[in-house]
């Protein structure tokens, strides 16, 4: 259904999150799904307010959430067993994922394994009723890595590009660096590369660091040949900074950081996207969602020391984007994030890692997490105002009263 060429919301309380503030009586005129004029409805010109009218009623009116770290194609925790499922079954579970979220409020998220060209497509053309996929195609890792889900006794790997992996395994400068084309040949925005062990691989360990400093370097070199970035899975200390000071702009999860991992992400103005209710719903749910048993007995190692990384990397001014990671039926949490963010972060900082400092990542700055003029209509209503209390945004069904993307007024 394309959007209407003209909206005009009226009677709207707009959500400035960079100045923390609400403007009440305020209207926004969107044309064409691009905000064209957002202010106090005095000043609106009367020529100006045509089209469809929506009366927010006095409620509050925020940019449209952004997720930084998802899994869109992840139907299941088992994510060994999914590289065997058929392409459309994987499809299937991946648009049920993508409205679930949309109607969350989530109107942008940044697939960091799994999505393709052809997700983004989809939802860009309207097949798939979802948020705006920023996707990186298929993660990069070393034999043994966390990308690899191969069990111990298991020899073969199918790499064919139609497979539903969530990675690819690569070995050596030469095959790192030809992995890392064929993401950007398909136009992904990013590269993402494992540096350290993880939960849901089958044979790492969490505290392991992986690929050669050599093999980090020739990804990066490609990506930045291409104006895109690496972002890198990691953990430890000791994998993070070694990964920040060899250049990757973003780093995923970073449980584990040290003084001098904060010191490096201000330096290098690096981004860190914490996973928290990941870890919280595998310790609780990891079992039932699929998560094998191999894989549940590392959850210990990084479920407590991530709100203590959260709160070191706020209080060193090290910029926090929004991120849930989780797998198959466990999605059904992302909205629980805000709540334990909420536990070490103030409402405008976590608003801000899911707005503005998200958009700055993806290189979409002035286009989402603002409500002001040419940026995309991609608009929450909301009963309650989450600048005084963000947790409201963790239970979305009573928080939001509409979910607008791209001047279109989401359905039920």
């Amino acid at each position: 259904m394309p959007a209407p060429q003209h909206l005009h919301i009226t009677n709207a309380t707009i959500l400035d999150i960079a100045e923390g503030s609400a403007s009440p009586d305020s209207s926004i005129l969107v044309e064409d799904g691009v905000i064209t004029w957002a202010g106090h409805a005095a000043e609106l010109p009367a020529d100006r307010a045509t089209g469809e009218t929506i009366d927010a009623g006095g409620k509050y009116v925020m940019p449209g959430l952004i997720d930084g770290h998802v899994h869109v194609t992840a139907g299941t925790a088992d994510l060994a067993t999914m590289a065997e499922w058929s392409p459309t079954y994987v499809a299937a579970h991946t648009a049920r994922n993508l409205r679930a979220m949309l109607h969350r409020g989530f109107t942008t998220v940044r697939d960091v394994a799994g999505a393709d060209f052809g997700v983004a497509m989809a939802v860009e053309e309207g097949l798939f009723e979802g948020p705006r996929v920023i996707f990186g195609g298929k993660a990069l890792s070393q034999s043994g890595g966390h990308g690899d889900m191969r069990s111990m006794g298991a020899s073969v790997i199918d790499p064919h590009q139609c497979c539903p992996s969530i990675g690819i395994v690569c070995d050596g400068v030469d095959a790192v660096r030809k992995a890392a084309r064929d993401q950007l040949r398909t136009g992904a925005h990013h590269i993402k590369v494992m540096l350290s062990g993880g939960v849901a691989s089958p044979t790492d360990r969490v505290d392991s660091t992986q690929f050669s400093e050599s093999e980090i370097l020739a990804v990066i070199e490609e990506a930045e040949g291409a104006n895109r970035y690496v972002c890198g899975h990691a953990y430890t200390a000791r994998a993070v900074n070694r990964g920040l000071r060899l250049g990757v702009r973003c780093i995923e999860h970073g449980n584990l950081i040290d003084d001098e991992s904060v010191r490096l992400f201000v330096e290098k103005d690096a981004y860190l996207v914490p996973t928290l209710i990941t870890y919280e719903r595998l310790k609780a749910d990891g079992e039932a969602a699929g998560l094998p048993a191999a894989s549940r007995e590392k959850v210990d190692i990084v479920l407590h020391a991530g709100l203590e990384a959260l709160d070191r990397a706020n209080k060193g001014g090290v910029k926090i984007v929004f991120g849930t990671d989780l797998l198959g039926a466990m999605q059904i949490h992302q909205s629980e994030e805000f709540r334990i963010r909420a536990q070490v972060q103030t409402a405008q900082e976590v608003l801000r890692s899911a707005t503005l400092t998200a958009a700055e990542l993806i290189g979409l700055e002035g286009r989402l997490g603002v409500i002001a003029a040419d940026a995309f209509a991609d608009l929450l209503i909301l009963n309650e105002n989450p600048l005084d209390d963000v947790t409201v945004l963790a239970d979305p069904e009573s928080s939001i009263s509409a979910v607008i993307q791209g001047g279109r007024v989401i359905g039920g």
